[in-house]
């Protein structure tokens, strides 16, 4: 039962008990004993006492007989009282269980709505990881292919080089049958034609020297180049106070790897506040341009350099 209802139902039921009780216990015929009269005022006595005892009787049973209505009405009024709070239990314990199953669904949707973030944050961390080993795998492919591209450009130039030098190995051993043949026909002839040999032999060296000298040269220039390029990211990473490094420098002798990866740095002859900052943009530059020629790369593996900071 609610509590809205329960203490007046309580009183109700206190003071009706208590109405009741008073009605069962008391005594509603009057107290009153006949006085007795002289005969000569009082003709008839015993008539006037029994008209009068009637009226009472009537009386007490209209009392008893209204009590009993009234309480027969609160009787009534009480289980209708107790029916409503019988109802009022009943919808309270209605609402109470609508209530408990809105919870319920709220905190199942709830949960259902957690688990979805927590797979949606789940898949976009997947993505996220398959995007990065995509690239990663993208940037791998594109070095392999700059790499085979750079071998099978090697590999050509090989071929043609070797193309030419079989060439001219098989023109000169006709070359040789020929003056041999010759030989045997006229000596003059092969003393010219040997003649001619020595001189073609002389210009070959002297080709071949000029070769070797252009291939060298363009090594240095590739050398240099290079050179310049890693001074200038080594620039670029220096950190300078013009206060402290103006007119001061520092030689550095760095190895590399042929990818370019810095794998030692030592500072030579110079301003110690030099070394350290050209030391660090070493360090930080992590990777230098280097050349992919073999050749070039095996000049310039260990190279020194002077580093001057400019302002």
């Amino acid at each position: 039962m609610s509590a809205k209802y329960r203490l007046p139902l309580i009183l109700s039921v206190f003071i009706h008990g208590a109405l009741i009780a008073v009605m069962l216990l008391g005594d509603f015929a009057p107290s009153m004993k006949p006085k007795p009269t002289p005969v000569a005022s009082q003709p008839q006595p015993i008539k006037a006492v029994a008209v009068s005892k009637s009226a009472i009787e009537q009386q007490a049973n209209k009392i008893k007989k209204r009590k009993a209505e009234e309480r027969a009405k609160e009787k009534r009024r009480l289980e209708e009282l107790e029916k409503k709070a019988a109802e009022a239990r009943r919808k309270r314990a209605q609402e109470e269980a609508r209530i408990k199953k809105l919870e319920q669904s709220r905190k199942k949707k709830e949960q259902e709505k957690k688990q979805a973030e927590q797979r949606a944050k789940q898949a976009k961390a997947n993505a996220l990881k398959a995007e990065k080993e995509r690239k990663r795998k993208e940037a791998e492919r594109k070095k392999a292919e700059k790499a085979a591209a750079d071998a099978k450009a090697r590999k050509r130039k090989a071929e043609q080089e070797a193309k030419k030098a079989e060439e001219l190995r098989k023109k000169k051993e006709a070359e040789r049958k020929r003056k041999e043949a010759e030989q045997r026909r006229k000596a003059q002839e092969a003393k010219e034609r040997a003649e001619q040999e020595r001189l073609m032999a002389e210009q070959m060296q002297r080709e071949m020297a000029a070769r070797q000298q252009a291939r060298s040269h363009q090594v240095q220039s590739e050398i240099s180049r290079f050179t310049a390029l890693i001074t200038q990211t080594i620039k670029r990473h220096l950190i300078t106070d013009k206060a402290t490094m103006a007119g001061k420098s520092c030689k550095l002798t760095i190895t590399l790897a042929p990818s370019g990866f810095v794998t030692s740095v030592k500072s030579g002859q110079g301003a110690a506040i030099v070394c350290n900052a050209a030391k660090n943009a070493v360090l930080k530059a992590g990777t230098l341009p280097v050349s992919q020629d073999p050749e070039v790369f095996k000049e310039m593996r260990t190279i020194s350099l002077t580093v001057e900071p400019e302002f």
